[in-house]
């Protein structure tokens, strides 16, 4: 398989120039970055050599590819061309995504000081990022304010004291509840978001301390979201901004639409219902500037996870199998985010060859992490063929909401596992 690493930031290649920009990107400039065959198995492909070359390997490993996250982006910009996304860095903060995404030009939703200062770190303009948090530190505020992020959301009054006292000069976002549930498995509505009984008075608390509101942000939920939900919201947003108005607090000029977006057929759908909202409501206000906070609609599909077999038990026509990653690691995602994992088996050890198990008989398999939890348990009564220890299990659509939320109970660290970086042609990813 060809590397691309940095030769090509001097111009040297044939690569499409949007490659020579995630190449040459901060967090992946000097990195190997593997081109990927353009057959089916590219991945699996490059999940054996990098097991191959790396035999005593102890820990799990994720392959993240930037050719996906490149069509994402030609994608997001095609369906959604009035929308600027805001990558919500909570969702992986993986650098070389981070890098990826800055260099394609996105901007960040950050939700701390942490992420604040990772995003940063990657030369990434204080302008092109939002604070995003209704409730924060106040030494976060602080920290925000030495370094030049000047727009943040709110959905209280004692958050406009703490602005006014840590960061007087920022501008805000007020954060809204929109109207209708979208019957989203993670209801952000739950947490944050003002009433509409609220909204005039939390427009007065920032305007009487000397703050300006700029605009109105909203969350719909994330996982599973009725699009429809969007109507409402956009709907409620154009009612505060003539609000904002009549209380003479001059034009707002910001629509945050949130995120909880998911790549594929759901997001085409999302997007016709934005634009049809967005047409309807704000179609005759110029100078509108509209973000959306997308977080797993980047990095979901961009990750594929490889697991080793650390153990094996058989129970009649059951097997039972041990890896090394599980529920309080990458794996998280299954109790945390609801998510329903697939895995394919990858028997290089003991099926040489026929590593893929191409045909094999198969058997409910049950499959548990490496901790002493019972909970640990990442699949049940799913079929496999038979497998032995150091075979692996490969997880794909493993990058929202898994290694960013992973801990290190038992001593296993989630934070210890590798990133290997490749690129495939997104025409021939079957996404796009």
């Amino acid at each position: 398989m060809p590397t691309l690493v940095a030769e090509a930031c001097q111009g040297k290649g044939a690569e499409p120039l949007s490659l020579k920009q995630i190449v040459c990107a901060s967090g992946i400039k000097g990195k190997r970055v593997t081109a990927l065959s353009a057959e089916e198995n590219g991945i699996t492909d490059f999940i054996q050599k990098v097991i191959a070359d790396k035999p005593d390997m102890e820990t799990p490993f994720s392959v993240l590819d930037l050719g996906v996250v490149m069509g994402l982006m030609d994608n997001w910009a095609c369906k959604l061309p009035t929308v600027q996304p805001f990558y919500a860095v909570k969702c992986n903060n993986n650098l070389s995504l981070v890098g990826a995404l800055a260099a394609l030009g996105s901007s960040f939703d950050c939700a701390s000081k942490a992420e604040i200062e990772s995003v940063l770190s990657l030369g990434v303009s204080p302008d092109r990022i939002i604070f995003a948090n209704p409730c924060k530190p106040e030494s976060h505020i602080r920290y925000a304010a030495t370094v030049g992020v000047n727009v943040t959301t709110y959905d209280s009054k004692d958050e406009v004291l703490k602005i006014r006292r840590c960061h007087p000069t920022c501008e805000l976002l007020l954060r809204i509840k929109p109207p209708q549930d979208s019957g989203a498995r993670n209801c952000l509505g739950l947490k944050y978001g003002a009433l509409p009984e609220e909204v005039p008075e939390l427009l007065k608390a920032a305007h009487g301390a000397g703050l300006k509101v700029i605009g109105v942000s909203f969350h719909i939920g994330s996982g599973g979201a009725d699009s429809r939900a969007y109507h409402g919201a956009i709907s409620a947003a154009k009612s505060i901004f003539e609000t904002a108005s009549r209380l003479g607090m001059g034009r707002m000029r910001v629509l945050d639409i949130g995120g909880g977006f998911t790549s594929g057929c759901s997001f085409d759908t999302a997007a016709v219902k934005i634009n049809a909202a967005m047409e309807a409501n704000f179609g005759e206000e110029e100078g509108l500037v509209v973000i959306g906070e997308p977080g797993r609609y980047f990095a979901e599909t961009a990750f594929t996870l490889a697991t080793r077999v650390i153990g094996k038990r058989v129970r009649g026509e059951v097997r039972e199998y041990w890896i090394d990653d599980g529920i309080y690691g990458t794996l998280n995602n299954i109790m945390f985010d609801y998510a329903t994992v697939t895995c394919t088996p990858l028997a290089c050890t003991s099926k040489q060859e026929n590593p893929t198990c191409r045909d094999l008989k198969t058997y409910p398999s049950t499959v548990f992490g490496p901790t002493c939890d019972s909970i640990d348990t990442v699949l049940r009564d799913y079929q496999l063929p038979e497998l032995e220890v150091d075979d692996w299990l490969v997880f794909p659509n493993m990058g929202a909401y898994t290694t960013s939320s992973g801990t290190n109970f038992n001593g296993f660290s989630s934070s210890a596992k590798s990133t290997f970086l490749a690129y495939s042609n997104p025409r021939e990813h079957p996404m796009f």
